[in-house]
């Protein structure tokens, strides 16, 4: 079972979906990763304004801190592998890391504002 881990930088909340103005991006990922969530995969999220600890307790991401200063994150690990930094992936980066095939999909996977799905009405 695959394992991606999130290291975001400080957000509001532990998605980032919070507040009036709320970035497309984080809301399209939060989709992304419940979509991962629904086809077994594990999911952590870890926020640097919530968990700082968990920064300096992982020899990498303490590394990458000391070098850019926070500058290249969110950083993503699969399975304990650094493989992007700097930016949200897509789901067909997600899809591929997991070893799943996107198109798959159907509508209701799909982002819709307040990072529900089509068939739900909630915010994060």
């Amino acid at each position: 079972m695959t394992t991606i881990t999130i290291y975001d930088p400080a957000m509001c909340c532990s998605t980032g979906i919070c507040g009036t103005e709320v970035d497309q991006k984080l809301i399209t990922f939060a989709a992304d990763l419940d979509w991962l969530k629904s086809r077994g995969v594990r999911v952590r999220r870890i926020n640097l304004g919530q968990e700082p600890g968990e920064f300096t307790a992982h020899t990498e991401i303490n590394a990458l801190m000391q070098t850019s200063g926070g500058d290249d994150l969110p950083a993503m690990l699969v399975d304990g592998e650094l493989v992007a930094k700097a930016r949200y992936p897509s789901r067909e980066e997600l899809a591929r890391w997991s070893q799943l095939n996107v198109g798959d999909q159907t509508v209701a996977d799909k982002a819709t504002p307040c990072c529900g799905t089509s068939n739900t009405n909630r915010c994060c």
